[in-house]
């Protein structure tokens, strides 16, 4: 009896299983890397309802981070500043600028004489507490997942500078996702903290760089310098899942 399939067709299954093969593999290799922190997360650049220039106020003026963002060091969550803070010094600095309008309402609330707003009693609600107006709807930026502890205050305070994670502020006119912030970057640095670490009265210097001799390499003075540190302090950072995921 003669064969009613030609004999190229007892290659269609194998062929098949080479093709999903080479599409499963594509399908990976795209989600591995646009599914990625670093692909998802660096470069996230959101508009902020105020334009804050951080390469000028920390960058040019050389306002310490923590004059802001005033709780990072106390706290293992960084507090965003609330708009008393901005008018600390907005009330005498381009205290009319349009720029800081929703400053300014989040601050005076409903008050119609900004002028006098701290200078009378009757300012105060019956609470005794300043009245004011909504908060300054800040876009957050970094985030790590729910799942994840963090504590800014420990690293702060065992001389992790705040450049580690979020780079170079002070030279961002608009603030971006600048790290990718994923488990093998946290893993990375918890394995070589001498690599990061530096002195606490440097920490939120973010031009700061481990001073070196003539023609000493600067990797390894800041090797030196970070083992130094590490055994003075005792910093023995948790590489156990337990230490991150609680």
């Amino acid at each position: 009896m003669r064969n009613f399939f030609p004999r190229w067709a007892n290659y269609i299954p194998l062929k098949l299983v080479i093709c999903l093969g080479l599409i499963g593999g594509a399908v990976t290799a795209g989600i591995t890397y646009y599914a990625t922190p670093k692909y998802t997360r660096v470069g996230y650049k959101p508009t902020q309802p105020v334009a804050y220039d951080h390469s000028f106020h920390s960058g040019q003026l050389g306002l310490d981070c923590r004059y802001c963002h005033h709780g990072v060091d106390k706290s293992s969550h960084a507090n965003v500043p609330s708009a008393n803070v901005c008018m600390s010094c907005h009330k005498n600095i381009k205290a009319n600028s349009p720029l800081l309008e929703v400053v300014r309402n989040s601050y005076f609330g409903e008050d119609t004489d900004k002028d006098g707003r701290l200078s009378d009693e009757e300012d105060l609600n019956k609470d005794g507490l300043l009245t004011a107006g909504p908060s300054v709807p800040w876009v957050r930026i970094h985030k790590v997942p729910d799942y994840v502890y963090f504590n800014h205050a420990i690293h702060v305070n065992r001389g992790i500078s705040c450049v580690e994670c979020h780079g170079r502020i002070d030279q961002m006119k608009v603030v971006h996702h600048a790290k990718h912030l994923s488990m093998s970057f946290c893993l990375e640095c918890h394995r070589r903290p001498e690599e990061s670490l530096r002195p606490m009265t440097e920490v939120t210097n973010l031009d700061w760089t481990v001073p070196t001799s003539d023609g000493q390499d600067l990797d390894l003075a800041q090797i030196h310098a970070g083992l130094e540190i590490k055994e003075n302090w005792g910093v023995n950072p948790p590489l156990s899942c337990t230490g991150c995921h609680r």
